[in-house]
């Protein structure tokens, strides 16, 4: 709990209700919380106008049971196959698992569930067993044109696993999350696609003990959703970690794949490079369940040293020299730093508030030698790899960010970071309670087009008054990076919010940024698609869409634009 000094709001630190809305779209772990200190506290009411008495009265808040009346389309003979196969026990129709599987993480999902809209639900939830419950699953729905479903962490951000058409959706986190392989030779491990990231991290960092190998590994993907989301879920979104510029993102780090689609299994060859053709794997990688269910994935894996990682933190004086700098680290040619975060002076300002630097030594360090609030730039990150490799990194950016007239800030900050890097999603429910909306997007730029990119963005999203809009790039390349906007506004309603997040798709597409670095399209972005890949480029996913896919029956209803419907042209329908 945070100590206050002055009036200090009831934030949320309450387990909510078993089986209410609100534990449904809550972030993570019920028993977890993350309130804002008083440096951020005081931030909000400064920049919204706002008073104590503002904070002693919360919005709706979802803490009902989940009731709905929604009936079940499937006939009883549909339904008796289902359990046939799987068993009575993994076929659920109560109204709390239908709903649960059918929202993600998105601001949007909290505030349609805070006031029980419900929508876009499944029929029936089912845990499937194995991969031959899948197959037989898909081949049934194909039969009966009944629409297929997945559901594995739950922490999309797009809309990714709402039901539009109904139908089933397969839950893979129940029992769907084994270890099928490990190959230390090959240095790989195979498992089934519900696996979430504790485990498969936990496994490769006991490989000794579980495996007889000769030392521990780490996958090396860390999404700031990793405790909440599943290996298929990396997958079929093209996902990133927090670690991918040296690991890479996650096309980077598979190796082979297994799907079951409507015409048959298919899977890709494990061998580390080849010319025969286009790549299978590139194909199906990011396909969001459209062609088929990802059944097994195959991932490289890597020694795991965290011994060797060696922290770093730097202010620079301001945006211009930081990417200067940051663009001259990616193209040094001397390895790459494994974690790379550098914020915007805006974003800046609210990290030093909320890692607890400001008003340190460190903190007056910085404005003494001319580092001034609202300008200057945090650099933070670690690396990872052979000790040598690491230190020569560490030596050879330091190298650059003095070069750039950067201040050395102690691993201090880094730390702070580590605290919160899966933990602070947790702080947005006890912003939203007060009618504080945060949310974020992020998309994928050019190191010539960053620049006003980035201003062209901030603008308009500066253009609603009162408004805080978080900067930074987190996943970074030789030839660029992404940016991930993280906007905090005083919003009043849904229509409100989703007018401005669309305002921010549309100047994020007008700039010439691609739509999403790495948290994929679903439903929600899909109206975007076609005018930021190219009409031609849509129409190779529609055509592999219905060669895979004949009678649209997986994920139907919008995802990557393969059919969306006039009335999904913008996101809202409730």
């Amino acid at each position: 709990m945070q100590k206050y000094r002055d009036f200090k709001p009831k934030w949320d630190n309450e387990k909510p209700p078993k089986s209410s809305y609100r534990s449904i779209y809550r972030w993570g772990d019920s028993d977890v919380y993350k309130e804002p200190n008083e440096m951020l506290y005081k931030l909000m009411k400064k920049t919204f106008n706002l008073t104590d008495e503002d904070f002693k009265q919360k919005k709706e808040l979802g803490l009902e049971k989940v009731v709905i009346d929604v009936p079940i389309a499937l006939d009883e003979k549909q339904m008796g196959v289902f359990k046939e196969i799987v068993g009575d026990e993994n076929v659920k129709t109560d109204d709390y698992s239908r709903v649960e599987v059918a929202y993600g993480k998105t601001l949007f999902d909290s505030l349609r569930l805070r006031e029980k809209k419900v929508e876009n639900i499944p029929d029936i939830v089912i845990y499937p067993r194995n991969r031959e419950d899948i197959i037989k699953i898909v081949k049934y729905c194909n039969e009966e044109l009944i629409p297929v479903y997945v559901f594995g962490g739950g922490s999309t951000v797009t809309r990714g696993t709402e039901a539009v058409k109904g139908g089933i959706t397969l839950d893979m986190r129940v029992h769907f999350n084994k270890v099928i392989k490990f190959n230390e030779v090959d240095q790989t491990i195979t498992v089934e696609a519900g696996m979430d990231g504790p485990k498969l991290e936990e496994t490769l960092n006991n490989a000794k003990k579980l495996f007889g190998s000769k030392r521990a590994y780490t996958c090396g993907h860390f999404p700031q959703s990793f405790e909440f989301s599943t290996v298929g879920g990396w997958v079929v979104t093209r996902g990133a970690g927090q670690n991918s510029t040296y690991f890479g993102k996650i096309e980077d780090i598979v190796l082979q794949q297994e799907y079951a689609t409507p015409i048959g299994i298919i899977k890709s060859d494990p061998f580390p490079a080849q010319a025969s053709g286009p790549s299978i794997d590139q194909i199906m990688i990011g396909s969001e369940g459209a062609y088929g269910i990802l059944t097994h994935v195959t991932l490289k894996v890597f020694r795991h040293m965290p011994e060797n990682q060696r922290r770093f933190s730097y202010i620079f004086k301001n945006w211009t020299d930081a990417q200067s700098a940051a663009k001259e680290i990616m193209q040094g040619q001397f390895g790459f730093p494994s974690v790379f975060r550098l914020s915007d002076p805006e974003e800046t300002d609210v990290m030093l508030k909320l890692y607890g630097v400001e008003g340190t030594i460190l903190d007056k360090a910085m404005s003494w030698k001319g580092y001034k609030p609202m300008e200057r730039c945090l650099f933070l990150g670690f690396t990872d790899g052979e000790t040598k490799f690491t230190k020569n990194i560490k030596k050879q950016l330091h190298k650059v960010c003095k070069k750039h007239g950067a201040m050395y800030l102690t691993g201090y900050p880094v730390k702070e970071w580590e605290k919160g890097r899966f933990k602070d999603p947790y702080l947005r429910e006890a912003l939203v309670d007060f009618g504080i909306m945060i949310d974020t997007l992020e998309c994928s730029v050019t190191w010539d087009t960053m620049g006003q990119i980035h201003k062209d963005v901030r603008k308009f999203c500066k253009s609603r008054p009162n408004t805080i809009c978080m900067t930074h790039m987190s996943h970074v390349y030789p030839q660029g990076a992404n940016l991930y906007f993280i906007f905090i506004s005083k919003i009043d309603n849904i229509d409100e919010c989703v007018d401005y997040q669309q305002g921010i798709l549309d100047n994020i597409q007008k700039a010439g940024a691609s739509m999403s670095h790495h948290h994929g399209i679903g439903k929600m972005f899909a109206p975007w698609l076609e005018d930021s890949i190219g009409k031609n480029q849509l129409e190779v996913f529609k055509a592999l869409k219905k060669h895979f896919d004949p009678n649209n029956i997986m994920n139907p209803g919008g995802t990557l634009a393969l059919d969306l419907e006039e009335d999904y042209k913008r996101v809202r329908k409730y």
